[in-house]
């Protein structure tokens, strides 16, 4: 395995998307995005041919550069993916990858007063710009989403919320049963913020006037106030902590709004929706430091609760932690592209 790069059997062209809705968005993030369109062997040999989609979107903090990051002894996706489809392990598909990266790290792919139009970003802009310059099959059981951790999430909300826009998903880690993956947060941070008189906004600045991640807490707190632009943001979109910064108590309103959308508690409400979907993919590593083996779990349960068929479920807890499961994201697509591929 070459540590530095790899020639692919297809090809990726990448894009720079101007969108509309992102055009001043609270935080002043660019509203020209990349993206990154892969196409399989064979589509520039046959022009009559079309293909399904499968779209890719990210983690917390991830960007969509960060394809190109390398691990020692191990192939970032866009190669393995590429291998998939080479050898002949699944259909061949179009494959896009989704830059939804905001200054506080992400946008849960939802639509915020906090961050922005992120969602309708995803639904209304991309899958229209690829399906009108693509010979895809502009159809939703021909179109799935897969991501980990926050891509993860993204991953299984957003065919509850457009499952006229997504048939299928795989979903790595992916944030779910809240009272688990954010609430032993939220006593840390207490702890974090008395150096800034219980004030998030008082680390921000800090946060942002020095080199990132040069202290313990900025980390933790910068997952919490991205959390909070995305689930509990005031109309004027500053994020609503949803405990008290000093006691550490639970502020029920604002907490009521995370837990709204929380996907194990959101598939009761959306059980149409995922009944329809052709193919469900959910895994995570039982060493999960977020506890996400025990949100994937309880996904899985709640699909079963509402009556998706077992054969469209595939659910896989396996020995690891949060970090180094990308192995896992070739064989969801592979799995995926056999279950939309017309």
């Amino acid at each position: 395995m070459l540590p530095w790069s790899a020639d692919l059997a297809g090809r990726i062209d990448e894009h720079v998307v101007t969108s509309e809705l992102l055009r001043d968005n609270p935080l002043g993030d660019p509203h020209e995005r990349p993206l990154w369109v892969y196409v399989p062997p064979g589509y520039d040999e046959d022009d009559g041919r079309r293909y399904p989609t499968v779209y890719v979107i990210m983690g917390f903090t991830g960007h969509v550069g960060m394809w190109r990051n390398r691990t020692p002894y191990r192939q970032p996706f866009p190669e393995t993916a590429d291998a998939v489809f080479a050898r002949g392990e699944a259909p061949p598909a179009i494959v896009v990858y989704v830059d939804t990266w905001t200054a506080y790290g992400g946008s849960q792919y939802l639509d915020s007063p906090g961050t922005g139009r992120y969602h309708s970003y995803l639904c209304d802009e991309i899958v229209p710009w690829v399906d009108a310059r693509y010979r895809t099959l502009a159809d939703r059981d021909h179109r799935a989403i897969t991501g980990k951790s926050s891509g993860g999430y993204g991953a299984m909300i957003t065919p509850m919320l457009r499952p006229d826009v997504f048939g299928a998903l795989a979903t790595h880690a992916g944030d779910a049963l809240f009272e688990y993956c954010y609430l032993p947060e939220f006593p840390k941070c207490v702890r974090h913020l008395r150096k800034y008189d219980g004030d998030i906004m008082r680390w921000w600045e800090a946060f942002r006037s020095r080199v990132p991640f040069t202290e313990p807490e900025d980390m933790d707190l910068l997952n919490i106030l991205g959390m909070a632009a995305c689930y509990s943001a005031r109309e004027d979109g500053t994020p609503e902590l949803p405990f008290d910064p000093v006691t550490g108590v639970l502020r029920a309103e604002p907490w009521e709004r995370w837990l709204v959308y929380d996907p194990v508690r959101m598939a009761p409400r959306y059980a149409d929706a995922l009944r329809s979907q052709r193919a469900i993919w959910i895994d995570g590593g039982t060493r999960d430091e977020w506890y996400l083996d025990v949100g994937a779990q309880a996904f899985h349960q709640a699909l079963t609760d509402i009556g998706v068929p077992p054969d469209v479920v595939r659910f896989e807890l396996f020995g690891a932690g949060h970090g180094g499961i990308d192995y896992r994201y070739p064989l969801a697509l592979a799995w995926l592209c056999q279950r939309i591929a017309p």
